[in-house]
Parts: C-alpha cells; structure tokens; sequence
C-alpha cells in the first residue's frame, strides 16, 4: 500500500487499550444478555468510522480482530476499502469467501437467508470454531418485532430489528437444532449493539 493510500484510512480507535477494554465489556455483556441494548457511546464516539461502517461496528471490529482472525465484508463499493483499514490497524486477515470467515460483516440489505449456511457452525467437539454475524441495521429498539427465550434472559425479551427480512430470522429459527453448534450474531446501529448468541431462540412476534 503507498503513502497515499496509507494517508487515506480512517483512523483506528482513539485510545486503543482504554477504548478496546470498555467495548469488549460492553460486547460480553450483549451476549450475556440476549437481545438486551448496549450502548458504546464512551468509546463508539471515539472512532471515527470509515465510510460504509458505523461507529459500534468499526469499533467492535477493531477490538476483535487480530492477525489470527480471518474477516469478510460482504462485497459492496467499500469492501476493498474496509479490508485494507482493519488489516492495517489489527492485522486481520481478509477472507476471500464468508465459508472461510471467522467474522463476516455485512450490512441489513446483505443478510439473506443463505448467510446462515455460509457461517461456520463449528462441531459438536469444538462449537467455539463456529463464526460470528456481524450485521449493521438502520434501527433497533426494544419493542416487539423477535420473541427472544433462552439461556440469560429470565422469562423473554423483545427486540425489533429494522432492514431484516423475515426469510433471515426463518432461516436462524430452522438452524437452532444445531445447537451447540451454530453462528453467534451480533447486531449494531449507531452506537448501539445487541447480541443474539447461538443458545437464544427466536419466534417472530406480531
């Protein structure tokens, strides 16, 4: 890459061990409670994000990845661009294909169904191998849109989830009998983040 290039990439986060702690605690707790809002404004605000990310996103990104991490963005006009941003910050590896992927990053309008059988689902012996969704939606609140029970969430939860189709969450419901095989999904919108981990079950709420 030359110096032009190099000149051109979006900063990475402003403080990289204060920032990185606080979102990866953040992250852990969205997992731990499913479907539950986090929000990253303490260290989202302190990224400037490259164009086609947003804040939540970018620094999510930016805390889990490293050279061992293999990452791919759905094929769009800032695909190469983002790909040339996190390796130089994290040294992430870029995959060429979401089967390969640890991580695979994609916006509401790129969450087809057929994601799903993309994504590593690990094995029986080693479900950690399995791949994460990260996926960036216009909007998420609260409200009633996906009934969510399972492990850390007492009775349910609701969780709306605006820019997904209802094949995608069809797809996720028809994959839970996998478990503890399976994709974990993260979900972010502005600075805000929720996490749907492979234990969760959904029903599609009216």
């Amino acid at each position: 890459m030359n110096t032009t290039a190099l000149a051109d990439l979006a900063p990475g986060l402003a403080d990289p061990v204060h920032d990185a702690q606080q979102v990866f605690r953040r992250l852990l707790d969205a997992m731990s409670r499913p479907g539950r809002l986090q929000s990253l404004d303490d260290a989202a605000v302190r990224v400037d994000p490259p164009a086609g990310l947003g804040a939540a996103t970018a620094a999510v990104l930016l805390t889990v990845a490293d050279p061992d991490l293999r990452v791919w963005f759905a094929p769009g006009a800032h695909a190469e661009a983002l790909a040339a941003w996190l390796r130089f910050h994290t040294g992430a590896r870029i995959a060429d294909t979401a089967t390969e992927a640890d991580w695979l990053v994609l916006a509401a309008n790129d969450a087809r169904p057929d994601v799903w059988s993309e994504a590593a689902i690990g094995t029986d012996e080693a479900p950690h191998t399995a791949a994460t969704l990260l996926v960036e939606v216009p909007s998420l609140s609260a409200t009633p849109g996906l009934r969510l029970t399972g492990p850390g969430i007492e009775h349910h939860h609701s969780l709306d989830v605006g820019g997904v189709g209802t094949a995608f969450w069809q797809e996720r419901q028809s994959r839970e009998h996998h478990f503890p095989r399976g994709a974990d999904l993260v979900l972010t919108c502005g600075p805000l983040i929720a996490a749907l981990p492979r234990s969760t079950r959904i029903a599609l709420e009216d």
